[in-house]
């Protein structure tokens, strides 16, 4: 299997704070279902973690990392350049991709490990056949200060059980909790001075039943070079094991 930039030997030589893999994927369905964009990711995650791990997924869902709840881990679902456009219909092209990130380096490896072993991806109703894939490995960044970052995927917050779009009171103070919480676990200064500079249209999706609303962003913080490129990894925003909040 075609791979470039990719690690052996001890996962601890990973770029510590990011580590992103490119799957390079085609498929023969010509459009997913709606409800298969964000509602397989869970489950592909895990599965790929079971495969090289057992102990390691089975802590990382029923524990969270580090004493703390959250998953570090980050998913982008199966995007496909220059895939025609069709009202009410996720279409799809010969050149798909799915991102996989994680800042922590025993869950990188993991899935860097299994997808090695892999010749598809099955992500729902659609089975993705692995071309090859890309791993990114960067330590930080030396520049500081201000940063902007742009999802790719709906960013999705909630308070008292309602989720959040940007524009609506507490949107800010949410994700900046997030963040703050996510340094926690990482044992990383917090950012400061988030704003929102440009938010994208609603968007809804159905997982296990339940909905899921948000919107993509693209936001400004002050934070540190680390703290970037674990975000990088591991996304905006809440759910994104399930694909939500993937950083382009």
């Amino acid at each position: 299997m075609p791979v470039s930039n990719i690690w052996h030997g001890d996962p601890h030589t990973f770029g510590r704070f990011r580590m992103r893999i490119r799957v390079d994927v085609v498929t023969d369905v010509s459009r997913l279902k709606w409800d298969d964009v964000h509602q397989p990711a869970r489950g592909v995650v895990y599965g790929l973690l079971e495969e090289h791990d057992p102990s390691l997924a089975r802590s990382l869902h029923d524990e969270g990392w580090g004493g703390h709840p959250l998953k570090p881990v980050g998913v982008g679902g199966p995007q496909f350049k220059g895939a025609p456009p069709k009202r009410g219909a996720y279409t799809t092209s010969p050149q798909g991709s799915v991102w996989f990130g994680s800042p922590v380096p025993e869950i990188a490896a993991a899935l860097v490990s299994a997808l090695a072993r892999r010749a598809e991806i099955v992500w729902g109703a659609a089975r993705l056949r692995i071309q090859g894939f890309t791993v990114e490995v960067g330590g930080p960044t030396p520049v500081e200060g201000l940063v902007e970052l742009r999802t790719a995927t709906p960013v999705i917050l909630r308070r008292e059980g309602r989720e959040l779009l940007p524009g609506d009171a507490h949107y800010i103070e949410r994700l900046e909790r997030n963040l703050v919480h996510k340094a926690d676990v990482l044992g990383l200064p917090a950012p400061r001075g988030l704003r929102v500079l440009e938010a994208g249209p609603r968007r809804r999706f159905s997982v296990r039943g339940a909905p899921r609303v948000g919107a993509q962003v693209r936001v400004v913080m002050e934070a540190d070079p680390r703290f970037v490129d674990a975000i990088r990894s591991w996304g905006l925003g809440l759910d994104t094991v399930q694909g939500f909040g993937w950083v382009r």
